[in-house]
C-alpha cells in the first residue's frame, strides 16, 4: 500500500467504528479484548502518522491542524493504554460475576465507539458535525456508566445523561447562534457551519449574538468540561462506572469538550467588538477550582476523590486559557495533557485497588505500600504527581501558570495559590491514610498489568524533567494559535 493512497484521518474514524460493528457481534472474552486493543493501537498508530504525513486541506467536514493533533494524538494514545487496562480489569470483573458476556461484548463495542466520537470531535472543520459528535461520546459513556445495573449506577447514568443533555441543549443552541451571526455575511446553507470560513470572516459578525452564543455555549461544553455550578454528574459518573470509563471520563472526555470551548474562545477573540472570553474562562476556572478543592476534603470514595480532583485541574486549565498570552495558553496545553496523563494513571491504581479491597470506601483501604508495593508507589507517585510536587510535570505547568499570572493579575494569583494549596493539603491526608499505616482489608496479589501505570507515570516525570525542543516549539505555536 503506497503512503499517499493512506489517509489517516480516514483511520482514525473509520478503524474504530469498524472494530465497534464487530466487537459487538463476536463472542468470547479473550478475543474481544485483543481485538479492542490492537484496534485502539492501530487508531493510534493513525495519528501518530498526522505528525509525518502531509495533512489533507481542510475540506467542508475535516480540519487537521496544529491545534487538534494536540489532542488527537494524546486521546488516540490514552485509548489505548485504557485500553490494556480494561482487558486485565475487566477479566476479573466477568470472574467476579459482576458482568456478563452479553455485557460484555456491548462495553467493548461502546467503548470504541466512545472513540469514534471523540476523535470526530477533534478533527470536524463543521461546527454542527462537532456537537453531533460530542453528543455521541456523551450518550455512549452514559451507557457505560450504567452498564453495571446496580442501584447506584444506574441513578449515576440518569443524573449524567439528564444533566448532560441539559448542556448540549445549551451548546446546540450556542451553535445555532454562531450560525445565524454567520450567515448574513458568510451566506445561507453550510459556509455558516464551516469553522475555517468563520474564523476568516469572525470580525465582522454581529457582536451582540456572538456574546449570547459564547455565554450558552461556555454553559453548554462547561457542563460537559465539570466547571464548577455545573459538575454534578461528574462525580457520580466516575464513582459508579467501571474505572477504565473513570480513567477515559477523567482523562479525554473532559478534554473534548475543552477543545470545542477553545475553538470558540479563538472565534469570539477574533471580533474585535465582542465581549472578551477570558474573564468569563477565568471566573468560572477559579470558582471550579476552589469549589473543588473544600468538597475533597470530605470524601469517603475514593473514586469521587479523584473526580473532584479532575475538577479542579479542569478549573486550573480554563483559567490558563482564559488568562491567554502565550505563556498561559502555554502552560494550559502542557497542564492539560499531564493531567490526562496522571489520572487515567491514577484511576489504573484504583481499579486495581479496590478490586483487591472489595471496596471503594478510603476508611477500608490501609497500608498499600506494605502489602502489594507496585499498586502502593505507583498510586503514591501518582498523587504526588496530581498534588503538583516538584519534579513531576504537573509542577511544570502549575508553576508556569502561577507565575504567568502573578506577574499580570497579582490578586487572582492569590486566590489561584489558595486554591492550589487546599486540594494539595486534602490530596496529601488522603494519601497518607491509604498508602501507609497498618494494612486492612484483603492481601491477596492483583493479577494486574502495570504496564500502562507506569507508562503514564514515567512520561510525566520526563515531562517534569526535561521536555524535548520540538515539543515546545509545537505547543509554543499552538499558544500563538490560541492568541
Amino acid at each position: 500500500m503506497n503512503v499517499h493512497s493512506f489517509d489517516p484521518v480516514a483511520a482514525v474514524l473509520l478503524i474504530p467504528i469498524g472494530s465497534a460493528a464487530l466487537l459487538a457481534i463476536l463472542p468470547g472474552y479473550r478475543l474481544t479484548a485483543q481485538l479492542n486493543v490492537v484496534a485502539s493501537l492501530a487508531t493510534f498508530l493513525s495519528a501518530l502518522s498526522l505528525f509525518v504525513i502531509e495533512r489533507p486541506p481542510p475540506g467542508p467536514y475535516v480540519l487537521v491542524d496544529d491545534l487538534n493533533i494536540v489532542f488527537i494524538v494524546l486521546n488516540t494514545f490514552v485509548g489505548f493504554t485504557t485500553s490494556i487496562f480494561s482487558a486485565s480489569y475487566i477479566a476479573h470483573e466477568l470472574e467476579t460475576g459482576r458482568l456478563t458476556p452479553v455485557y460484555l461484548r456491548f462495553y467493548h463495542a461502546m467503548y470504541q465507539t466512545m472513540m469514534f466520537g471523540m476523535n470526530l470531535a477533534f478533527v470536524s472543520n463543521n461546527i454542527g458535525l462537532m456537537w453531533v459528535a460530542v453528543e455521541i461520546a456523551t450518550l455512549t459513556t452514559v451507557l457505560m456508566v450504567g452498564i453495571y445495573r446496580t442501584h447506584a449506577a444506574l441513578e449515576a447514568a440518569w443524573k449524567y445523561f439528564i444533566l448532560g443533555s441539559v448542556g448540549i441543549a445549551f451548546a446546540l443552541f450556542g451553535t445555532i447562534l454562531v450560525y445565524m451571526a454567520a450567515r448574513p455575511i458568510v451566506g445561507e446553507g453550510q459556509d455558516g457551519m464551516i469553522w475555517s470560513m468563520l474564523i476568516e470572516h469572525a470580525a465582522n459578525f454581529d457582536p451582540a449574538l456572538l456574546n449570547v452564543a459564547f455565554v450558552f455555549l461556555i454553559l453548554g461544553y462547561g457542563t460537559k468540561v465539570g466547571l464548577a455550578p455545573l459538575h454534578a454528574w461528574l462525580p457520580d459518573a466516575h464513582a459508579e462506572g467501571p474505572t477504565p470509563i473513570s480513567a477515559v471520563l477523567s482523562g479525554l472526555l473532559l478534554n473534548v469538550a475543552l477543545y470545542a470551548l477553545l475553538r470558540f474562545k479563538i472565534l469570539l477573540a477574533a471580533n474585535p467588538a465582542a465581549i472578551a472570553p477570558g474573564p468569563l474562562m477565568v471566573t468560572m476556572g477559579l470558582l471550579s477550582l476552589v469549589f473543588a478543592a473544600f468538597m475533597l476534603y470530605r470524601r469517603r470514595d475514593i473514586k469521587r476523590l479523584f473526580a473532584y480532583s479532575s475538577i479542579e485541574h479542569m478549573g486550573i486549565i480554563v483559567f490558563a486559557f482564559g488568562m491567554g498570552g502565550p505563556l498561559a495558553n502555554f502552560a494550559g496545553l502542557l497542564h492539560m495533557v499531564m493531567h490526562s496523563l496522571t489520572k487515567s494513571a491514577i484511576f489504573f491504581a484504583v481499579g486495581h485497588i479496590s478490586q483487591i479491597k472489595g471496596t471503594q470506601r478510603i476508611s477500608r483501604i490501609r497500608g498499600l505500600t506494605a502489602t502489594h508495593p507496585a499498586l502502593g508507589w505507583g498510586l503514591v507517585m501518582g498523587v504526588v504527581a496530581i498534588a503538583g510536587m516538584p519534579p513531576l510535570g504537573l509542577f511544570m505547568s502549575e508553576f508556569l501558570i502561577v507565575s504567568s499570572t502573578f506577574a499580570r493579575q497579582p490578586l487572582l494569583a492569590i486566590v489561584l495559590v489558595f486554591g492550589l494549596l487546599l486540594a494539595f493539603g486534602a490530596l496529601m491526608l488522603r494519601l497518607t491514610s491509604v498508602a501507609f499505616g497498618e494494612p486492612r482489608g484483603s492481601t491477596k496479589s492483583a493479577e494486574a498489568s502495570y504496564v500502562p501505570m507506569f507508562a503514564h507515570l514515567s512520561l510525566v516525570l520526563m515531562a517534569g524533567l526535561y521536555l524535548p525542543a520540538p515539543l515546545v516549539v509545537w505547543f509554543q505555536h499552538v499558544a500563538r494559535i490560541l492568541g
